[in-house]
């Protein structure tokens, strides 16, 4: 199978891939029918809070917010693989089936959180930015790392993580 030789090179040299669908692997990694959920909840949350954001800067936040889940989305792949593997519906997921190492899919990860993270702190402010923070680690610690493979509650524990307000006013008005 030419995904799994990839990730089994030992020279260290990749097989060459499509780079569209490499692409369209890293995108399925961020879980685009959960990030729409979560950014539809923070465009509301953005809409009906008292105060007003400059609309370039609430553009900011919502893209933060959809990075952030993304981030979130890719690290439950990262650590899910081996069970995604096991399941006709997730077997084909990019990492199961070996088309994205693991390694590049929680570097990718990490990388989209941290940076989403310090934008909305930038952009908004730094309790937004906290906030963002700690729905993007009750989500990868508390949902994924805790809750998914011990009880079948994980998900109406977890939905909290997509509760989390993503946009404080306090001290927008001093921007």
């Amino acid at each position: 199978m030419a995904d799994a030789a990839y990730l089994n090179r030992t020279d260290g040299a990749a097989l060459v891939e499509a780079p569209a669908s490499r692409v369209s692997d890293f995108v399925a990694l961020l879980k685009p029918r959960v990030m729409t959920l979560v950014v539809f909840s923070g465009a509301v949350g953005l809409f009906v809070a008292p105060g007003t954001l400059h609309p370039l800067l609430a553009i900011v936040a919502i893209l933060c917010i959809a990075v952030g889940s993304g981030a979130a989305g890719a690290v439950n792949m990262w650590y899910e693989r081996d069970i995604d593997a096991l399941m006709t519906r997730t077997s084909n997921r990019p990492l199961p089936a070996g088309r994205v190492a693991s390694s590049d899919a929680l570097g990718f990860a990490v990388v989209l959180a941290l940076l989403s993270v310090v934008l909305m702190s930038l952009t908004t402010n730094l309790v937004a930015g906290g906030l963002l923070a700690l729905a993007i680690l009750f989500y990868v610690l508390v949902y994924t790392v805790w809750l998914k493979r011990r009880t079948p509650q994980n998900i109406v524990i977890g939905g909290a993580a997509g509760a989390f307000p993503a946009d404080d006013r306090v001290g927008v008005g001093d921007r």
